[in-house]
C-alpha cells in the first residue's frame, strides 16, 4: 500500500519566488514518481496563516508522513508548529543552489539548520534531505526518507581532551568581567538566537546589559555630522564605490557606527548582539551589516539577530585567537565538491578579504539598502567555534578547515571552506547536533586552545 505523505512547501516573499516556485515544481515531479500519495497544497507558503491553513488541510487526511520542502529560508517558528500538531514521522527537504556568485536566491540550507536546531530543543528526531531535485539519487534519496533510514541521531559531546592552561584559566575570568549589549530582541523563530540571563551567568559570568532598538535608532539620528565624517572617511578609504549606493541611506547606516561607539564606550561594552533586520531597514533606513564589520575589525565583534551566545563564542574565539572574529552562517554543502560555503550579508572584517580582492561597498540583497561590505574570504587555515545550547545543553562546538582560493560563491561577504571532515559528514553532523546557524571563524588553528577554555568553563566539547 502507497504511503499518503502530507506536504507542505514553506517559502519566504523577500526571496527569489519564480525561482523558488521552478524548485517546487521539480520536487513535486520527483515525489510524484515516488510510491506515496501526495496530500496538500501545491504552492509555496509564504505566511504563516496559509501554513495554518494546509497543516489543517494535511491532517485531516492523516498522513503516514510528512514532509516540509524547505524551499527558500524561513524561521522555524512554523516547523516547530508543524512538528506540535503531528506526532508521525517527520522530514524536512531542503535543496542547494548554484554558487554562482550572486544574491543568495533561496537560502533553503540556513532554514534548514534553523529547523533541525528547533526541533533539537523540543527533542524531536526527524528525517531530512539536503539535495536538488534533479540529482541522480534523489529517488533513492526519497525512498529512505519514507522508510525512516534517514532519521536524526542525537550526538552528545565529551569531557573537553585538553587540561587547564594559565591561558584557558585567564580567558574564563575574564568572561566574568564582560558586558555584551544586547540591542533589540531575537526574532520571533530564531530559537538559535534565544538565552536566558541565568544560565548565561552560570556558564560564564557574562552580563548582559538590554538596550532598547529604537535607542540605537534615537542615537543614531543625534549624531552630529562631524562625528559621522571620520567614519565615512575611514569607508571611502576601504571602498572605491561608495558613491554608487544611495547615500541618504548611507549616512543613516555609518552613523549606527558612531552609535555603537558611544553605547561601547559609555556601558563598557565588550561585544554587541544587535537585532539586525527588518527594524533596522523598515524603521530605521539603513543597515547595520557594514558598520558591523568595522567593529568587528577593531575587535568589537557583533552578532546579528540578536543573537547573544554568538556574541559570547565571538569574545571567546577572539581571545584565543588575538585577531578579528566573523560569525558567519553556513549556506551550502556539497558532498561532491567536498566543500561548503560560509556567509553573511557582507561583515567579515576586512582584513579577512583576499588579497587579490577590492573590496566594494553594496547594498542588502533582500532589503536594498547600504551599507554592506562585498569581498570574498581569503584562502588559510580557519576554526570554527560555537557556543552551543542545542538539545538543551551547553556545549562547545568546534570545527576545522581551509578556506579554499575559490570565486565568491554568493554576494556579500562569503568563502569557500573544505572541513577537516568531509562534507557529507558535516552535513550529518549539523542536523544530529542540532547545531545553531551561527558559527564564529578566525584565521589560524585554535582547536586545542578553545578545548583548554572548554575545560576551564566546564564546557563538554563536540569536535566535528
Amino acid at each position: 500500500m502507497a504511503t499518503t505523505l502530507g506536504i507542505l512547501a514553506l517559502g519566504r516573499p523577500t526571496f527569489d519566488v519564480p525561482f523558488a516556485e521552478e524548485m517546487l515544481a521539480r520536487m513535486l515531479a520527483r515525489l510524484d514518481a515516488a510510491d506515496a500519495d501526495l496530500v496538500g497544497p501545491r504552492t509555496l507558503l509564504l505566511d504563516a496563516e496559509a501554513a495554518r491553513e494546509a497543516l489543517d488541510d494535511v491532517g485531516s487526511h492523516d498522513p503516514d508522513f510528512l514532509l516540509i520542502l524547505q524551499v527558500t529560508f524561513t524561521d522555524a517558528a512554523m516547523t516547530a508548529e508543524i512538528a506540535a500538531a503531528y506526532e508521525g514521522p517527520l522530514g524536512i527537504w531542503s535543496v542547494p543552489e548554484p554558487r554562482a556568485g550572486g544574491r543568495l536566491r533561496l537560502n533553503s540550507f540556513c532554514g534548514l539548520n534553523l529547523a533541525s536546531h528547533a526541533l533539537s530543543l523540543r527533542q524531536r528526531r526527524f528525517s531530512w534531505i539536503y539535495a536538488h531535485p534533479d540529482d541522480t539519487e534523489i529517488d533513492a534519496a526519497i525512498a529512505d526518507l519514507l522508510a525512516g533510514r534517514r532519521t536524526t541521531e542525537r550526538v552528545d559531546p565529551i569531557d573537553p581532551e585538553a587540561p587547564e592552561t594559565p591561558a584557558s584559566a585567564a580567558i574564563a575570568a575574564s568572561l566574568k568581567e564582560a558586558t555584551i549589549a544586547c540591542v533589540g530582541a531575537h526574532p520571533d523563530g530564531f530559537d538559535t538566537c534565544r538565552y536566558d540571563p541565568a544560565a548565561l551567568a552560570a556558564l560564564a559570568g557574562t552580563r548582559v546589559e538590554t538596550v532598547p532598538l529604537d535607542t540605537l535608532f534615537e542615537t543614531a539620528r543625534s549624531v552630529p555630522d562631524a562625528a559621522v565624517a571620520p567614519v565615512r572617511q575611514q569607508a571611502e578609504a576601504e571602498m572605491a564605490d561608495l558613491a554608487d549606493v544611495d547615500q541618504d541611506q548611507l549616512d543613516r547606516s555609518l552613523r549606527l557606527r558612531v552609535a555603537l561607539d558611544r553605547f561601547r564606550e559609555d556601558k563598557h561594552v565588550d561585544a554587541f548582539a544587535i537585532r539586525c533586520w527588518p527594524e533596522t531597514f523598515t524603521e530605521y533606513g539603513g543597515a547595520v551589516c557594514g558598520p558591523v564589520a568595522m567593529m568587528g575589525e577593531r575587535k568589537v565583534p557583533c552578532a546579528c539577530e540578536a543573537d547573544v551566545y554568538g556574541a559570547l563564542t565571538q569574545i571567546v574565539l577572539q581571545k584565543v585567537a588575538d585577531a578579528p572574529v566573523f560569525l558567519a552562517d553556513l549556506v551550502d554543502l556539497d558532498a561532491a565538491d567536498n566543500t561548503g560555503v560560509v556567509w553573511h550579508c557582507g561583515q567579515a572584517p576586512l582584513s579577512m578579504a583576499a588579497p587579490d580582492t577590492a573590496p566594494s561597498a553594496t547594498i542588502h540583497t533582500n532589503r536594498k539598502m547600504p551599507l554592506l561590505y562585498q569581498f570574498r574570504l581569503k584562502p588559510g587555515r580557519v576554526t570554527f567555534l560555537r557556543i552551543s545550547q542545542a538539545h538543551n545543553r551547553p556545549a562547545m562546538v568546534i570545527a576545522g578547515g581551509t578556506m579554499l582560493d575559490r570565486p565568491m560563491a554568493f554576494t556579500g561577504t562569503s568563502g569557500v571552506v573544505r572541513f577537516d571532515i568531509s562534507a557529507g559528514d558535516m552535513l550529518a553532523a549539523v542536523m544530529d547536533s542540532g547545531l545553531e546557524h551561527h558559527m564564529a571563524l578566525a584565521y589560524g588553528d585554535h582547536r586545542d586552545a578553545l578545548k583548554a577554555v572548554a575545560r576551564s568553563l566546564d564546557l563538554p566539547v563536540l569536535e566535528v
